[in-house]
């Protein structure tokens, strides 16, 4: 049987790769990509095919029919009912099929591929004036194929309905090979259009004998998305077969092309954001707005929006867009709204008028989808009713039922979403891994299945039945219904060859869980995991697909990091959520079999820039960095590592025994011989070797000390310690003077750490008058972690604790320029010594530059520079630090402007490493050097980054600087003391 069975495996991998242009891919690490969508569930595909045009899907077809084969078309993957997972052929049009067609200005239509992008779509119209009315929250990244297949509908359906409102023609191959195209109204014979002759003689004889159900049998709401949406082939709905198809979840035909509407938008925009005291408060009230014609009625809650600002007073919030001919239009119409909700329960409100401002409260509701599925306590929640909808109307009522249901069965959720529209989205805190927990989220999805229907709702209401919701159809719209679409399936698709388990004849939606796979028990691995209990599958359970990571662009004004490797490639593989996939199917065994020594997951991390952007933009907070330094660790344990892993993980050590040779050495590296030490030293042939410094800034301050005296710095100042990373120490000393500099003229006291313990009691300070240039400087522990030698890091994190501990008692902040360290103190350190409570002590004591100047010295005044600024916060900083700090030092100072998101593409050894130059130099164009090029001439180019000071050198034409070197030299030209 297994010899059969890989035979039959070989002809149509044989059989496909002969059919198809496109590629086609039986690879472990392709299927795994492509295992799960958004939801709840995993199915394990045979085959991924990405077919470059029809002719490609109608070849996969027949290869697929000829062997029996089922097929499920995908897009972006995003699906939160499990519609996007399959185990046979899965069809990618993300990576081929997303060109626009056309786009005509005058009809006010697109015709677009199924692949296409909802934002390049909004794009390309909005040059017209235009847009596509539906937007999902997941607009950047979803494609228009499976917006069609869900029936999608987004924040703006109050405004412009759901996709199936927006859709004019589709074409589509069935799994017989026939050809469709489907529009609205009949032909001669009173059959819908478009149908080859099968198709149209069944279609028009089920609709003509079931008439009184479809007229009868459907509830009138705006959300009802659940179902097969029979009621459109009714004549007095204009026999609109392109409607009927809209939300059928690619289980009748396969997308190829559509012709979609295009909707005007307002000249202006303005945000009302109400008050409510609770959310059933909140819910009551959304539909009373609906006839001040608004084009958004959102609702969330307090435990959803957590810290954020800029919201009024309230305990729940309904964000109302509204627009208008002119700013002073728009605004006038909010403010008339405001009114009429303050005389209807609103408490307060804030009406948000300058674009920024609306996109930072319009994120909170975007990243909902990720940010809901921890709850406030850290407590898993997971989809499965995230969408389910009944009357605006009802939605008070119905929402203080559901909460009632939710404490009959002992779950937590926070429900949000489209209350205008009477759609709720929630996730659950459902224990989907023991069975027990499973028996429970049954038995609470039947009980809300038929809470919804007692309303006259929908079971979904936005994201499709799926596998989560087909099973209660029946519960909804009844047996005789259901039969309906049964037979209608049967009659698109007689050998269930398209998405079969869907809509009808579905799996159970208990079956298929994609936790049930995992280690029952947590694995043994070296960080601590402390938001996530020290369970590793705990954290890669956090990705739950919502694709943030795939966006392949960034939006404006935005200072967003992730996923720079992403946005280099465009493949799945080199995002955050594909990397997490892989390490979720490496944790179960069953497609990557190779657990810590799998190359499939290697190679995915490969080019993970360690940049730890996901760790703040990812809405549920995935840190693939930590990640890939876990496996890289486990993966190499007691074998022979790549050669960068010896020459830059181990840089410190290298730098410290080269210092005495520095200039013998930077003679050296301009000569032949470099090229032979990079290619010892899995270096990238294209990349120079940075100089070393002939006095490292360790040497310079006891040099400064010794001949000075310390002139200059203040004798009673607050006493900070001053972190001599390796990179300033080594590479950059001009940075650490420069800090010394501008510390001192602001009034405090810089002391570097010693070498080894002091033994006075406390730690005492000030320093010993001899310094121990002999032993090694301390040492983060950084490169070590981003190449995986977590033991190594370990034992040098162990030796900064030790000597750091005595002297951070008496409260010492730690001030530490290279931002890269101060991220690797702040959170590795702490991570990977969860044993020592001394670690979390120096964590928390470490300060950017910015951050120290602004806490200790908040009385002094940096100099006028009165210019300008461009470049990069640093990734780090971004992920881990913030930047507030130092907008505001800039501020002070003069320095005008913002910095560009993204990461530089160098990343520490990354950019370094043979094989990543390309990458490496992509990232960098994507953000970093455009920002550079396009500033004014007088810019100052800020790069608190050795590896973005580095790039910029490389690359570009305009050196980058540290914020203290701006200063320090603002503070000479301003003749200040505390010269060095």
């Amino acid at each position: 049987m297994a010899d059969r069975t890989e035979t039959e495996k070989r002809d149509l991998a044989k059989e496909l790769a002969a059919a198809v242009r496109g590629e086609v891919s039986f690879a472990a690490a392709d299927r795994a990509l492509v295992t799960m969508d958004a939801s709840n569930y995993r199915r394990v595909p045979r085959a991924v095919v990405a077919p470059l045009d029809a002719e490609d899907v109608a070849a996969a077809l027949r290869v697929c029919r000829e062997h029996g084969v089922p097929v499920v078309p995908r897009g972006g993957g995003t699906s939160i009912a499990g519609q996007a997972t399959g185990v046979g052929v899965v069809l990618d049009f993300t990576r081929h099929m997303r060109r626009i067609v056309s786009l005509d200005p005058a009809a006010r239509t697109a015709v677009v591929q199924p692949g296409v992008i909802l934002d390049d779509l909004r794009s390309a119209a909005a040059a017209h004036g235009l847009t596509f009315g539906p937007d999902p929250s997941t607009h950047s990244r979803c494609t228009l194929g499976g917006m069609i297949g869900n029936n999608s509908c987004g924040s703006h359906s109050v405004a412009w309905g759901t996709t199936a409102d927006s859709v004019r023609e589709l074409e589509l191959l069935t799994y017989g090979g026939e050809r469709v195209r489907a529009g609205r109204g009949t032909d001669p014979t009173g059959a819908p259009t478009g149908l080859p002759p099968r198709l149209r003689d069944g279609v028009k004889a089920l609709v003509d004998g079931e008439l009184a159900l479809l007229r009868t049998g459907y509830p009138d709401l705006p959300r009802r998305i659940s179902g097969y949406a029979l009621d459109a082939l009714l004549p007095e709905n204009g026999t609109d077969l392109a409607r009927a198809l809209t939300g059928s979840e690619g289980t009748l035909g396969v997308l190829t092309a559509a012709t979609v509407r295009l909707v005007e938008t307002p000249a202006a925009r303005v945000l009302a954001v109400l008050a409510y005291p609770d959310e059933s408060a909140a819910a009551e009230a959304a539909h009373t707005l609906l006839p001040h014609r608004p084009m958004t009625v959102e609702g969330m809650a307090a435990d959803l929006v957590g810290a954020a600002t800029g919201l009024p007073k309230g305990g729940a919030w309904l964000f109302v867009e509204m627009g208008g001919g002119s700013p002073g239009e728009a605004a006038a119409r909010a403010e008339a709204l405001c009114r009429a909700a303050a005389a209807d329960g609103s408490t307060d409100h804030t009406v948000v008028t300058d674009p920024a401002g609306q996109r930072a409260l319009w994120r909170i509701r975007e990243d909902a989808s990720g940010t809901a599925t921890r709850l406030s306590d850290g407590s898993e929640a997971w989809p499965g009713w995230e969408d389910c909808a009944v009357p605006p109307s009802q939605l008070g009522p119905y929402l203080r039922d559901f909460r009632a249901l939710l404490t009959q069965h002992g779950l937590r959720g926070t429900p949000y979403g489209h209350f205008g529209d009477g759609c709720i989205h929630i996730r659950i805190d459902f224990d989907l891994l023991t069975a027990p927990g499973i028996r429970r989220f049954r038995d609470f999805s039947t009980d809300l299945g038929d809470l919804v229907v007692s309303y006259g709702g929908s079971l979904s209401g936005e994201h499709g039945d799926g596998q989560a919701r087909a099973e209660l159809l029946p519960r909804m719209y009844g047996p005789e219904l259901v039969g309906v679409f049964e037979r209608f399936k049967s009659l698109w698709d007689p050998a269930d060859g398209l998405n079969p388990g869907m809509l009808v004849r579905p799996a159970r939606l208990d079956e298929n869980l994609r936790f049930e796979v995992l280690p029952k028990h947590p694995v043994p691995v070296e960080f601590g995991y402390p938001h996530d209990h020290g369970d590793f599958s705990a954290a890669v359970r956090r990705c739950v697909g919502v694709a943030k990571c795939r966006n392949a662009a960034t939006a404006p004004g935005s200072a967003d990091v992730m996923c720079p490797s992403f946005r280099a490639t465009g493949e799945e593989q080199h995002s955050t959520r594909g990397r997490a996939r892989l390490l979720h199917e490496m944790l179960a065994g069953e497609v990557i079999t190779d657990g810590w020594r799998s190359p499939e997951v290697r190679d995915a991390l490969d080019l993970c820039l360690s940049c730890k952007g996901c760790r703040s933009d990812c809405p549920v907070g995935v840190d693939m960095a930590t990640y890939k330094a876990e496996f890289l660790h486990h993966h190499y344990e007691g074998r022979v590592r790549p050669a960068a892993h010896y020459s830059m993980g181990r840089l410190p050590q290298w730098l410290h025994a080269a210092a005495p040779l520095a200039p013998a050495l930077n003679a050296l590296a301009r000569t032949p011989l470099a090229t032979v030490a990079k290619r010892l030293g899995g270096i990238a042939p294209e990349r120079p070797i940075p100089p070393l410094a002939t006095e490292t800034f360790i040497r310079w301050w006891w040099r400064r000390r010794k001949t000075t005296a310390g002139a200059g710095a203040p004798s009673g100042g607050r006493t900070v310690i001053l972190w001599p990373d390796t990179f300033t120490n080594h590479l950059s000393p001009e940075v650490g003077r420069a800090a010394v500099r501008v510390l001192e003229a602001a009034g405090l006291r810089p002391l570097l750490p010693p070498t080894a313990p002091l033994r006075q009691p406390g730690g005492a300070l000030p320093q010993p008058a001899l310094p121990r240039l002999h032993r090694p400087p301390l040492c983060c522990g950084l490169t070590y972690v981003s190449t995986g030698q977590l033991d190594q890091a370990r034992r040098v994190m162990r030796r900064t604790v030790e000597v750091l501990s005595p002297l951070l008692q008496d409260g010492h902040p730690l001030v530490v320029l290279e931002p890269s360290c101060a991220a690797a103190l702040r959170t590795d350190l702490p991570e990977l010594l969860a044993d020592d409570p001394r670690a979390a002590q120096l964590a928390n004591s470490v300060r950017t530059f910015a951050q120290a100047l602004e806490e200790l010295a908040p009385d002094w005044q940096p100099p006028r520079i009165d210019r300008p600024v461009a470049g990069q916060t640093h990734c780090h900083q971004h992920a881990v630090l913030g930047d507030a700090p130092d907008r505001r030092l800039r501020e002070r100072a003069g320095l005008t402007g913002n910095l560009t998101g993204g990461c530089c593409g160098l990343a520490g050894n990354f950019g370094f490493e043979r094989g990543h130059y390309d990458v490496s130099v992509a990232c960098a164009e994507d953000q970093l050097l455009p920002a550079v090029q396009q500033s004014p001439e007088d810019a100052e180019i800020l790069a608190d980054g050795f590896s973005c000071r580095t790039q910029l050198d490389q690359l570009g034409d305009r050196p980058g600087r540290h914020l203290a070197e701006v200063l320090a030299e603002a503070l000479g030209e301003a003749g200040e003391p505390g010269t060095p």
